[in-house]
């Protein structure tokens, strides 16, 4: 079984990066299940003098997630042609931690007018040490659809994007895990 753990970088309620998400749940090949992560609002701001041999347990738990899903799937909105504070936050947690190098990422774009975004959340995962799945990222125009995850599952074309790209992932998971000499993981 393939697990991902996704991450909305938008606390916002009804958020299309968040139902993105959510449909991607539903629209998972047999052998895959994702966790939506919803703790990136409860996260302290980040403060490296809390990062020490005692981290906040809302750190520990989201490092603890991120260690054990095989890869992380990621849907960010763009505020102020950057990336939410929120979510960066979360990241900058993430950066001192052993779980998140060489990390399989899938990136999911809710809205094509988001480019800044998109970019400069690549350059902090790549200096993060991520290994984003560029096969597996896709950009859907859902700014003003409304539509919610069911509504997203019976839509054909963004069903088989979404489809198309979770498969994807799963084969980049996969060739990766075998190609992993034995007792490294």
């Amino acid at each position: 079984m393939t697990t991902l753990l996704a991450l909305s970088g938008s606390l916002r309620l009804g958020s299309s990066n968040s139902v993105l998400l959510e449909a991607a749940g539903l629209l998972a090949p047999a052998g895959m299940r994702i966790e939506l992560y919803r703790g990136i609002g409860t996260l302290p701001h980040f403060n490296p003098d809390l990062d020490g041999d005692n981290p906040p347990e809302t750190v520990l738990d989201l490092r603890r997630r991120v260690g054990a899903a095989d890869g992380l799937l990621i849907s960010c909105p763009e505020y102020a042609r950057g990336i939410p504070g929120s979510f960066k936050n979360a990241l900058d947690w993430l950066v001192g931690s052993f779980e998140f190098p060489g990390k399989p990422v899938a990136l999911f774009n809710a809205s094509p007018r988001a480019s800044d975004a998109q970019a400069a959340l690549r350059l902090v995962l790549t200096t993060m040490s991520a290994c984003i799945v560029e096969q597996a990222s896709i950009t859907l125009p859902l700014l003003a659809t409304r539509l919610d995850a069911m509504g997203m599952v019976e839509d054909p074309e963004i069903a088989a994007s979404v489809k198309a790209a979770l498969a994807a992932f799963a084969r980049t998971i996969e060739t990766s895990a075998q190609a992993e000499p034995e007792g490294s993981g």
